[in-house]
């Protein structure tokens, strides 16, 4: 399978089988998030990975997820990433924050088309309560949590969505 077979192929999954993903799958998709660029290779992101039962419950508990599916993923990738440490004095007129954003997004992204190839479905979650994740995780302040995302084996095969033609994304 090629990367474009990769980029079509992925859809949001929010339904999972009852299977845990192992722990060689899980360090594929650190890996390749690892590997993806950043900025001056800053390299700020890190990865809370949520597997076991007790801290999904946990969760579950607080409220963290306004839906309810991301407690039924067997594994759950709290995406984080410190904007300390990008230069305070940028090139042009952005912002550590929005580097640290836009680093972790590409990141990240790289993980769920790991995830696609390695047969796992995924969806990134932004609609989080980001200060019970960091209280019951303990996750350093410094760090922005702007989404998680839910893995597992597919349990359901959704219809593709529509996509704009490319026509209607270039100006």
């Amino acid at each position: 399978m090629d990367v474009k077979d990769v980029i079509e192929r992925r859809k949001s999954i929010r339904k999972y089988q009852n299977k845990q993903v192992s722990e060689e799958i899980i360090n594929e998709l650190l890996d390749a998030a690892r590997r993806a660029p950043s900025a001056k290779n800053t390299q700020s992101h890190k990865y809370y990975v949520v597997k076991d039962k007790e801290m999904i419950d946990k969760l579950k508990e607080h409220g963290v997820f306004k839906q309810s599916f991301v407690y039924d993923a067997p594994l759950i990738i709290v995406c984080c990433a410190n904007p300390k440490l990008y230069p305070s004095s940028v090139d042009v007129d952005d912002t550590p924050q929005n580097y640290a954003l836009t680093d972790l997004s590409i990141a990240s992204s790289f993980m769920v088309l790991r995830a696609e190839e390695l047969g796992l479905g995924s969806v990134f979650i932004a609609s989080v309560y980001r200060e019970k994740i960091r209280e019951v995780l303990n996750i350093q302040e410094e760090y922005i949590i702007p989404f998680v995302l839910s893995i597992g084996y597919p349990a359901e095969e959704p219809n593709p969505k529509t996509r704009k033609k490319l026509s209607e994304i270039i100006f």
